[in-house]
């Protein structure tokens, strides 16, 4: 005769399978993009800014990009629109339940925003031909891109005497 903590046992593992059953059988709300920021927990799209800049083509300008992406919080990547320094920072409107704050009088750019593919979907790297999170992944491209980038500041120097 089984023992009455295996009888316990027994009946909590059913239940277990039950629900696991029940869960499978729940219909699943399908994700469009006129609902899918409301399954978004974590507003990824407003914890950071992205400004396009010019597309860089000299050491000159990839050692300015060096420079910022050596800072916190900045990274840089090409896609299929071009270049882009990006900055991560909360913003400070977002309200801890993943709301806009300002909503009603919020700026045209978060107005304009398409979630058709964003954050939600995967991360956006994935979609990047490029991706720099910091000095050191930059530096390697650039020593690759350039064959005298590690001679440059000599360059440089004879440019200015």
């Amino acid at each position: 005769m089984a023992s009455k903590k295996t009888k316990a046992k027994s009946k909590r593992q059913t239940q277990a399978r039950s629900k696991k059953t029940q869960q499978k059988r729940l219909p699943i709300a399908e994700i469009t993009p006129e609902n899918k920021c409301d399954h978004c927990v974590q507003s990824i799209c407003c914890t950071y800014i992205t400004h396009q800049i010019d597309t860089p083509r000299s050491m000159e300008d990839f050692d300015y990009l060096i420079w910022q992406v050596s800072h916190d919080n900045v990274t840089l990547f090409k896609d299929e629109d071009g270049w882009f320094l990006s900055v991560s920072g909360r913003c400070s409107h977002l309200l801890p339940n993943g709301m806009c704050g300002i909503y009603e009088s919020r700026p045209q750019i978060c107005r304009s925003h398409s979630n058709d593919c964003c954050e939600f979907d995967g991360p956006a790297e994935d979609d990047f031909e490029l991706y720099f999170n910091n000095f050191e992944s930059l530096n390697k491209y650039c020593k690759k891109k350039f064959k005298k980038w590690d001679k440059r500041f000599k360059k440089w120097a004879k440019k200015k005497n």
